[in-house]
């Protein structure tokens, strides 16, 4: 079985653990995914089966979306209430100031990313020092937030919010900057991510459905094929000849593909349309090299 699945992960487990949960389900030798989430967090984790985790390198790089329960008046060493508290403050936020904090942080922005992540410093994981009391200067990055809504006050001093952004975005961070920017602290009560490389909650089923599934000899209607995901790449169709040229590891002279034009990763097709993987353009050969070969597993 080779493909993907969108999971909708369920909170208090890593991505980890759901994707080898799948891995038990749809009885794979191997199991990936993309776009890590939190153990708090839920929503959208695509999850690569079998053959698929080859092309884990080449899943488009596109924007993410969050739903993100903001607490205000408390502060904690996670950014999130999974954490310890390092101070409570008294709130005096009006709902318009909430906003216009909110509006503040839209647009290409600039973030430190949170002790507990999982980026490497000098080798060792930022989270492992953080356990140890460690603390350490962490590089602000740029990133951008195409969109902020406010859904609804769920409570005095909490607020939903719908955030869209680019890829390595730290929600976690960005609720820690919106709590200092009004000066009462804030943090993240819960997160569920709503899309992901071109996956959305709506594509998602949960682990007990694909338990389900499999139990029916269902799974399989669930599985995305990795073509699928693939269609940001331009399609080319090459001869017999050079199909099985390819599959056998070989490149392909550019001028000898008919029709063929442009340069980049392609999506490569036999005359029969069957996906054979992805090839790349080689400017100094001329030819379209191998980037991956999709092999059924």
């Amino acid at each position: 079985m080779t493909g993907f699945i969108c999971i909708n992960k369920p909170q208090g487990i890593t991505s980890f653990i759901t994707a080898n949960r799948v891995r038990r389900i749809a009885s794979v030798k191997k199991t990936g995914h993309t776009g890590t989430l939190d153990p708090m967090a839920t929503g959208v984790l695509p999850v690569m089966l079998g053959g698929a985790t080859k092309f884990a390198d080449f899943i488009p790089s596109s924007g993410k979306a969050y739903i993100a329960d903001i607490l205000l008046g408390v502060e904690t060493d996670t950014y999130d209430v999974t954490g310890t508290v390092l101070q409570e403050k008294e709130v005096n936020v009006t709902s318009e100031e909430f906003k216009h904090a909110v509006e503040a942080f839209t647009g290409e922005i600039q973030q430190v990313p949170p002790m507990y992540s999982a980026i490497s410093q000098n080798g060792v994981r930022l989270y492992q020092l953080a356990r140890k009391g460690v603390e350490v200067e962490r590089e602000k990055r740029n990133v951008t937030i195409y969109s902020a809504e406010i859904l609804e006050k769920k409570a005095d001093n909490l607020y939903s919010v719908l955030f869209s952004c680019s890829a390595g975005t730290y929600i976690r961070s960005l609720a820690f900057d919106i709590g200092r920017f009004l000066g009462c602290g804030a943090c993240l009560k819960s997160l569920q991510r709503t899309y992901s490389n071109g996956f959305s909650i709506e594509d998602a089923i949960t682990l007990e459905e694909a338990a389900a599934l499999a139990e029916e000899g269902k799974l399989e209607e669930k599985i995305i094929p990795v073509e699928k995901v693939m269609e940001v790449y331009p399609e080319v169709t090459v001869s017999e000849a050079q199909a099985k040229r390819f599959k056998n590891g070989g490149a392909l002279a550019l001028n000898r593909i008919k029709g063929f034009s442009g340069s980049g990763l392609f999506r490569v097709y036999s005359p029969e349309k069957e996906f054979l993987g992805l090839g790349k353009t080689n400017e100094e050969t001329k030819e379209l090299d191998i980037a991956r070969l999709y092999i059924e597993v």
